[in-house]
């Protein structure tokens, strides 16, 4: 399995835009069309809504490859392991 990182630079982000801004696909409407696939899972639960806000600490998996979120470094959000 690949595992990438994303950090946030706000509170959430949207899941069809974080597909597009780690490189699964190419463009916000790709992410939707992935996400309405069902290829998608939030946390090990398949996720349908194409805008669900992704927050630090979640995990995401597309295939075989798994991003997780953090946290912005000035957030001041912890997450234990």
């Amino acid at each position: 399995m690949q595992n990438a990182e994303f950090v946030l630079n706000d509170e959430y982000i949207e899941l069809n835009q974080l597909l597009k801004l780690v490189g699964v696909c190419d463009s916000g409407g790709a992410g939707k069309a992935l996400v309405a696939s069902g290829a998608v899972s939030v946390d090990g639960q398949i996720e349908l809504r194409k805008t669900c806000k992704v927050r630090a600490g979640q995990k995401v998996t597309v295939g075989d490859i798994e991003i997780t979120v953090l946290p912005a470094p000035e957030s001041g959000i912890w997450i234990a392991d």
